[in-house]
């Protein structure tokens, strides 16, 4: 069973969508440049509608651990996504739970905090949801069982990942109409295909 994240939740419909086509977490993201952006009092009016037993994720770039915590907690949240390279003093002063963005720009890349799950995406200058697609040979031969796989995944090539044991797969712009807005019948289709 691959875990499947739809990332770039902007409406409580979408977010309805997803969960009744089996999403396991959604993503919310907390970074004002992006397109998707969503306040976490924004974040948290989807949320409390939601039913209970899904990982509720914001996405974070640049930041400090003040500000993590406080939109984490302000919005329901219930994990931290660190899309930049942080101190280890920032992680220790973190109270809730996280989870680091290897933004891969070589093969080596993607073995970086290997002892710990992790979420693996394409390097690119702007952060997120950019659609660039990983090298898929990189890792072949490797234990793929603690990587979320992300970057210019869609309904149709998320299948071709199976032999890989990949922990789950993170979507969003691959089953969206335009930024923000997701396509019900693309959503239904990748959680289909990342399972057949």
């Amino acid at each position: 069973m691959v875990r499947c994240k739809i990332c770039g939740i902007t409406s409580y419909e979408d977010a309805m969508v997803a969960i009744k086509a089996g999403a396991d977490a959604l993503g919310f993201v907390f970074y004002e440049k992006s397109p998707r952006y969503i306040s976490p009092s924004d974040a948290k009016e989807i949320i409390t509608k939601l039913p209970p037993f899904i990982e509720k994720v914001g996405l974070f770039v640049n930041v400090d651990a003040q500000i993590i915590n406080s939109y984490i907690q302000e919005s329901g949240c219930t994990l931290a996504q660190l899309h930049f390279k942080a101190s280890d003093g920032l992680y220790e002063q973190l109270f809730v739970p996280y989870i680091k963005v290897v933004r891969a720009k070589e093969a080596k890349d993607i073995l970086m905090f290997s002892n710990e799950y992790r979420l693996v995406d394409a390097y690119c200058e702007a952060y997120g949801g950019t659609g660039k697609r990983l090298n898929i040979e990189w890792f072949k031969d490797i234990d793929c069982s603690k990587i979320i796989l992300a970057g210019g995944l869609d309904p149709q090539n998320v299948a071709s990942l199976k032999e890989y044991g990949f922990f789950g797969v993170d979507v969003s712009s691959g089953v969206e109409i335009s930024h923000g807005i997701k396509n019900a019948e693309k959503v239904k289709e990748f959680i289909k295909n990342a399972n057949s």
